[in-house]
């Protein structure tokens, strides 16, 4: 029985769930969702009428970033994206948070909204205020990771993990739109271009949405 992710192409959350089934190994079939339109069908699998939504093998649906992220480590346990111990994992977990939360708020969704998801929706001109102080917000989380990796060869600690999915998901999305300066970034363009070029990235490189053009550096893995 096929695998499905509901989805949306520059949403940074399904974008994490789709390099988490990746880096796992698990195949499976992309819908992609406009959530703006409203659609019944969609209700009926998310009350809430957001992505990303899985539905398993089994015909198990499972709605949310968070909740679909904790049922895979649950399900499909390797490779381990969490950690071996308690500590490890709740460092995990506090990034994950950060970058979902704070990184989002103030940086991933005044963007996107502002650049993409206004067009998409037709409902009017980007207040290029926010997108500006969005991308002062920028600055500082940069600051942040490279405080991280000076110390550590992850973002959570020595092994690859959900931390850094979950940042890599959000850089992808504002990199798509260009929004990323990495002469300015260049203390985190190290460990992004490692990330980048795993093998579960390839698709989400591909990704394309009707009247956005990505930088020409954006697909290479090296820059």
């Amino acid at each position: 029985m096929t695998r499905t992710l509901y989805h949306l192409p520059l949403s940074p959350f399904c974008r994490k769930i789709r390099l988490q089934l990746a880096e796992k190994q698990l195949a499976v079939e992309l819908i992609e969702e406009s959530v703006w339109e409203g659609r019944s069908e969609f209700f009926a699998l998310n009350p809430s009428g957001d992505v990303p939504v899985l539905v398993d093998e089994g015909q198990r649906v499972i709605s949310g970033a968070y909740a679909i992220s904790e049922y895979l480590e649950e399900t499909y346990r390797l490779p381990d994206l969490i950690g071996e111990d308690c500590i490890q994992r709740a460092e995990t977990r506090r990034l994950v948070q950060w970058f979902d939360e704070k990184f989002y708020d103030e940086v991933s969704r005044p963007i996107l909204f502002e650049k993409v998801y206004r067009r998409l929706m037709q409902c009017g001109a980007p207040d290029t205020e926010l997108i500006r102080v969005a991308k002062e917000n920028l600055n500082y989380h940069v600051e942040y990771m490279a405080e991280l990796l000076a110390s550590r060869s992850w973002l959570a600690g020595e092994n690859f993990s959900l931390a850094d999915i979950s940042a890599a998901a959000h850089l992808s999305a504002l990199d798509f739109l260009g929004d990323i300066s990495w002469n300015q970034a260049n203390s985190i363009k190290e460990w992004y271009a490692l990330v980048k070029s795993r093998p579960g990235f390839r698709s989400l490189l591909l990704d394309r949405v009707r009247g956005f053009h990505p930088p020409s550096y954006y697909g290479d893995p090296d820059f």
